[in-house]
């Protein structure tokens, strides 16, 4: 059991390390924005630490911390942005990994006071729906976790103001996923709104989207 253990735990490591290169190589992290994690347990979380660049950082980097926000492993300091990564945990029991980033253009909707509402692409409906803006919160604080909570219970992608994204899902890749998403739907927003004439999915056309949406998940299950 104990070998077993291990092995998920090093697997999860592993995984951490990787997609905290993939963001960084996008652009979504720079210097050492950004934030990982994931479930190790019921208990416990794994977690990258504060002050660490994304593209440098090593699977021994990695820190351990339990649901209330205690770090029980590691030589460096848990992330100080712990508290938006353990409120949705708390809030969504579906939730295996979080990500929070600053893919450039999502945040640029985000530091303009605009959400990502629009539905102008059949993706956007069977990705991730409309992506709400969580109020403006100091970084670190608890005001974060607080910003978020309205909306964490209905969305797996949210825009944080002046500040950047946060996305979850039932795996880190899928996490990542929709942190790639998210910048790409934004990148779609910016160019439709710059070549003008937007035309927004009708209401009717959004809803046999939503329901073709369900039907894949249940096929997929």
């Amino acid at each position: 059991m104990i070998d077993h253990d291990r092995r998920t735990e090093d697997k999860l490591r592993r995984e951490l390390v990787k997609f905290s290169k993939w963001l960084y190589r996008l652009g979504f992290t720079p210097g050492t924005s950004g934030n990982l994690s994931v479930r190790l347990d019921e208990q416990r979380l794994l977690a990258t630490p504060t002050g660490t660049s994304k593209h440098l950082m090593t699977c021994a980097d990695i820190v351990l911390v339990d649901l209330d926000g205690r770090q029980l492993a590691g030589a460096k300091k848990a992330t100080s942005e712990m508290g938006m990564h353990l409120a949705i945990y708390r809030h969504r029991r579906d939730v295996e990994a979080v990500i929070h980033s600053h893919p450039p253009i999502a945040t640029a909707f985000a530091c303009t006071g605009r959400a990502l509402d629009e539905m102008l692409c059949q993706e956007a409906v069977m990705t991730l729906g409309p992506v709400p803006l969580a109020r403006y919160a100091t970084t670190g604080t608890d005001e974060v976790a607080d910003s978020l909570i309205p909306f964490i219970p209905d969305h797996d992608a949210i825009l944080m103001a002046n500040h950047g994204a946060v996305t979850c899902g039932d795996s880190l890749f899928d996490a990542f996923q929709k942190m790639e998403t998210l910048e790409h739907l934004a990148h779609i927003r910016l160019m439709a709104h710059q070549l003008g004439s937007v035309r927004t999915l009708e209401e009717a056309q959004a809803f046999h989207l939503r329901r073709a949406r369900e039907r894949y998940v249940q096929n997929a299950m």
